[in-house]
């Protein structure tokens, strides 16, 4: 009964074979990128991505589901671009005349097309893909073949959290 209220420390020991699970459990796999394959791009965006479905989604998402979530997007974009570019070229015409001003419609719409786009990718991430630990978004990224940037749809995949690990 004296070491009833004594306090020991305890050794921890790391082993190496539960270190290694450690960080195996933590390790992610690269994100999928998408890039725009349509004919026509203003401001970085391309009008429409393609449906081809890659091959890192395999055993994740349903084809049906990746393709209907792109059809979404293209659909999106095909509404609203052919207006920016009609903007743009307006714009373009009349730009010595209006020192740029002219341009400002052309990019509030192309601000609001990827609003919009980011509106729709927050939906199907909630209602969707963070269920199947997928999260997808709309990012720049510098083209392969010049300088120039380029809106591309990333497709992160989120680490399970190991909920049966104490902490």
């Amino acid at each position: 009964m004296a070491d009833f209220d004594a306090i020991y420390e305890e050794e921890i020991i790391i082993d190496e074979q539960n270190l290694e699970e450690q960080r195996h459990a933590t390790l992610v796999s690269e994100p999928i990128l998408i890039r725009g394959s349509g004919n026509m791009t203003v401001f970085g965006l391309s009008n429409r991505f393609n449906s081809e479905f890659p091959s890192g989604l395999v055993s994740r998402v349903a084809p049906e589901e990746f393709k209907a979530t792109i059809g979404r997007i293209n659909a999106v974009l095909k509404k609203t671009l052919p207006m920016n570019v009609k903007w743009l070229f307006c714009g373009c015409m009349c730009c010595c005349c209006t020192l740029g001003c002219s341009l400002w419609p052309v990019i509030c719409l192309s601000k609001r097309t990827q609003n919009t786009l980011d509106k729709l990718l927050e939906w199907e991430n909630s209602h969707l893909y963070q269920k199947l630990g997928l999260h997808w978004r709309l990012t720049k990224q510098q083209c392969d073949s010049n300088s120039m940037m380029e809106y591309v749809l990333l497709i992160e995949f989120i680490p399970k959290i190991p909920i049966y690990r104490p902490d």
